[in-house]
């Protein structure tokens, strides 16, 4: 093993492959749900009524995304999955839920995807929160009520609002102690001595219900709460250390060689370590189970996106595979097509899917994943254990650079899927760990500058058709390294360069939809006729 930090160690293979969730977008709607949810679980009482303050690519794509209901729903307490998403603002106004939304424009000084968020209970308590997404579902709390913090709710997390005394850590830390709970990490903001203070616990384990009462009864101790977020992946406390840990891709061979298995191999021990084996068993088969939903369903059933330019494609490319796929595509290749393309046409109709590793790529693990495997005659073991690939390749991506279109472009997100699905590809047609990994580099660096320009904001045009292109470079490349081509530049370098190429992209071609082909005439034509 490198002797390196591991900064991702302990995220869960269910936060690369998920979360399952509503579409269409993983950071504009999963991740603007989990940032209102968390925001929401900081405030003591109901909210009665919020404004939203959107920046950046948040402010321009929010209404094609479907930011908007998202945030509304998360405020509501809807999980990431909850088909009523869509519904948001209807159940709202039953449950008597004000709401407004403000466009606040673009600020470099802040991540693309920023959300100011304004509470008033219904004791009239005022609390605003600023939450940001940062791609595939996950997101990160900055700010509390104008102190700066760094809350992911990745981890079981005890958040305490107190007066910035002597003791009070002492006395929260001794009834945690009491309780049987031990700290991993702890953390206190504050805007000055003797102020307001907010003190973080991530803990191993969740503490009993019966904490928060205890914690809220010390002295000083204003608010207490646990943070959760919906349709996360199951996860432990940080500081766990194992030899089948890894967050690169040097680390990530090391234990190939070490423990003798493929790297889905390695990923589904390291999964089971950290979760247990028979709830990693039952998340793998409700993920193969959506996945296989998601790719097939919409083909026998097209259904037109909410935003009216996407439906029955994927239908099309396998009604004329007799006619066309032995010429072009091939069967096993024309089928992963299809697949991958009917993910997008269930996700902009704000359908259920699962995230691989985001949104606006899903389509491109489960169809090539899903299609060879078919093809193979592979049961559902080797189902799971090529997804424990493409989880491994997500997760070291986002460790080395990042998934979200916003931050990186269309490279972050197509790219890091079809890098996922060249390995996953590769390690089913019996790959060693060094040539599936190969198989990723070569996919990344051909897809390298790949911009996001979503037309009207929509995740429709050309993000259908880019999870057909990411397919055909993932099969490519998977061919290309069992036949013995080699990466001249290895993975971590790789996915290094793919971060410097997406920090050089300008904003208007990284999810804003202001540049590319969202600034031609003839999408802007479409987008004024639709609206």
């Amino acid at each position: 093993m490198a002797s390196k930090p591991q900064t991702l160690a302990t995220t869960s293979a269910f936060e690369v492959l998920g979360p399952i969730m509503v579409g269409p977008s993983s950071s504009h709607t999963a991740g603007a749900l989990r940032c209102a949810q968390v925001a929401a679980s900081l405030v003591d009482g109901r909210v009665a009524s919020v404004r939203f303050s959107l920046w950046n690519s948040f402010a321009h794509t929010h209404k094609g995304h479907g930011t908007d209901r998202a945030l509304v729903a998360g405020i509501l307490g809807l999980s990431t999955y909850d088909e009523r998403i869509r519904d948001a603002f209807a159940l709202a106004a039953e449950a008597g839920l004000d709401y407004g939304f403000v466009a606040a424009g673009d600020d470099a000084t802040m991540h693309p995807n920023t959300v100011d968020i304004q509470m008033k209970s219904d004791s009239g308590t005022v609390t605003t929160v600023r939450g940001e997404s940062l791609g595939g579902g996950k997101v990160r709390i900055s700010r509390i009520n104008g102190v700066g913090v760094d809350v992911t709710g990745r981890y079981t997390t005890l958040f305490v609002a107190h007066r910035d005394v002597p003791g009070v850590l002492a006395a929260l830390a001794n009834l945690l102690a009491y309780a049987q709970v031990n700290i991993a990490f702890c953390r206190t903001y504050r805007t000055e001595e003797g102020g307001q203070a907010y003190t973080v616990f991530e803990t191993d384990g969740a503490p009993a219900e019966s904490v928060l009462d205890m914690a809220r009864g010390l002295e000083h101790v204003d608010f207490a709460t646990f943070i959760s977020l919906s349709g996360a992946g199951a996860v432990v406390g940080p500081g766990v250390s194992a030899e089948e840990l890894f967050d690169d891709g040097e680390q990530m061979l090391g234990a190939c060689a070490k423990l003798g298995l493929s790297i889905g191999g390695v990923m589904r021990t390291r999964e089971e370590m950290l979760i247990g084996k028979d709830a990693a068993a039952s998340v793998m088969k409700r993920v193969i189970e959506t996945m296989r939903d998601e790719t097939t369903a919409p083909i026998e059933h097209p259904t037109r996106s909410l935003g009216g330019f996407i439906g029955g494609e994927a239908t099309a490319v396998k009604t004329n595979a007799p006619q066309l796929a032995a010429a072009l595509m091939g069967d096993v290749q024309t089928d992963a097509v299809a697949r991958a393309m009917a993910v997008l046409e269930r996700s902009a109709a704000m359908g259920v899917i699962v995230a691989a590793p985001t949104a606006g790529s899903a389509g491109v693990v489960p169809g090539c994943v899903l299609a060879l495997a078919d093809h193979l005659g592979a049961d559902d073991d080797a189902v799971a254990e090529a997804l424990y690939c493409a989880a491994a390749i997500g997760l070291n991506i986002q460790t080395g650079a990042c998934v979200a279109g916003a931050e990186g472009g269309c490279q972050a997100e197509v790219g890091s899927a079809a890098a996922m699905a060249a390995a996953a590809c590769a390690q089913l047609m019996g790959a060693t760990p060094e040539q599936a990994l190969t198989a990723s580099s070569l996919t990344i660096s051909n897809l390298l500058g790949l911009v996001c320009d979503p037309v009207g904001g929509l995740v429709e045009v050309p993000c259908q058709v880019r999870n057909a292109i990411g397919v055909a470079a993932a099969f490519s490349s998977a061919q290309l390294a069992l036949s013995g081509v080699r990466s001249l530049v290895p993975f971590d370098q790789v996915v290094h360069a793919m971060s410097e190429v997406g920090h050089a992209l300008p904003a208007s071609l990284r999810e804003t939809a202001r540049g590319g082909l969202a600034a031609t005439p003839a999408a802007c034509a479409a987008c004024g006729a639709r609206n």
